[in-house]
């Protein structure tokens, strides 16, 4: 098969996935980010849904492209994906996602701009390893149907 036919997830299984995604996310960061930040419960929770509904947009955006990409140049589905290649793919979501949320915290809690830096990335490094660890299981739990995929290439 082609890079040009590689296979990309279908509009459902990448809802499921994004949705799956956000909801543990928020189940995950939300406590500690309370007893970290003083922020109390309602209002850390509100922030982090709103950034987790910007982040599934994002989601949505950069997993396609970055696949689209992926299998362009390799040949191989996001499933496929190599360990480099998954670095690689969850730093550049929180890198991206970053930049919109830093300003968003700062607003949101009233805290300094450093402040909401270091929450900011804090929360960036708890879920880049949550996205690497998420984004592998998924991929082993719902692979993407179809023919196998020839790796052109390992990394």
């Amino acid at each position: 098969m082609s890079a040009a036919k590689s296979l990309l997830r279908s509009l459902p299984d990448r809802i499921r996935q994004v949705a799956l995604f956000e909801v543990g996310g928020l189940l995950l960061v939300t406590p500690p980010f309370v007893w970290l930040s003083g922020v109390g419960m309602v209002d850390s929770f509100a922030l982090l849904a709103t950034i987790a509904l910007i982040a599934a947009l994002w989601n949505t955006g950069y997993n396609t492209a970055f696949d689209w990409v992926e299998g362009r140049l390799s040949g191989r589905t996001a499933d496929l994906r190599p360990m480099r290649w998954r670095v690689v793919h969850a730093l550049g979501f929180e890198a991206g996602l970053l930049l919109v949320s830093l300003p968003i915290i700062a607003a949101w809690t009233g805290m300094s701009w450093l402040d909401a830096l270091i929450a900011d990335i804090g929360l960036a490094i708890t879920y880049t390893a949550y996205a690497f660890g998420f984004n592998l299981a998924y991929d082993r739990l719902f692979p993407i149907a179809g023919p196998a995929v020839p790796c052109l290439a390992q990394d």
